[in-house]
């Protein structure tokens, strides 16, 4: 008797494409994260822009996280939307450690959100179907 495995589900690719975008602008969104962070520890005033930059940063996040749920949804792998599940969530638990103003906290877990967001923004955009 033999056994067949099913197909990787096919990569649809509208939702390929708001994976890709949730990605790049999370990537983009930590990036002025990290640049306003920086300023912020040479004492210039830049928590305004950090503040915003933590709310797109929350609304990319929210982006991947559609469109990886909407991926296994349509039978892709569930990993990458249970990883873009614990990097949204992160997202809110690094906004609260910030504004109590834990940066023993705050740092360690900025890096933990960013190695997420990076491993699913290398996930986006790989060419073929994704198990």
């Amino acid at each position: 008797m033999t056994q067949t495995r099913p197909a990787p589900a096919a990569r649809n690719p509208a939702l390929v494409r708001a994976a890709q975008v949730g990605a790049v602008a999370s990537v983009l969104a930590l990036l002025w994260q990290f640049a306003t962070a920086g300023q912020l520890l040479s004492q210039e005033d830049a928590m305004g822009g950090h503040a915003t930059g933590a709310v797109v940063l929350h609304v990319a996040n929210a982006v991947l996280l559609v469109a990886t749920v909407l991926h296994v949804r349509a039978g892709g792998a569930r990993w990458p939307a249970v990883l873009a599940a614990a990097v949204f969530a992160a997202g809110f638990v690094q906004a609260a450690i910030g504004d109590a103003g834990n940066m023993g906290a705050h740092v360690p877990g900025a890096l933990v959100l960013s190695v997420g967001t990076v491993w699913l923004t290398a996930w986006a955009f790989r060419r073929h179907p994704v198990a």
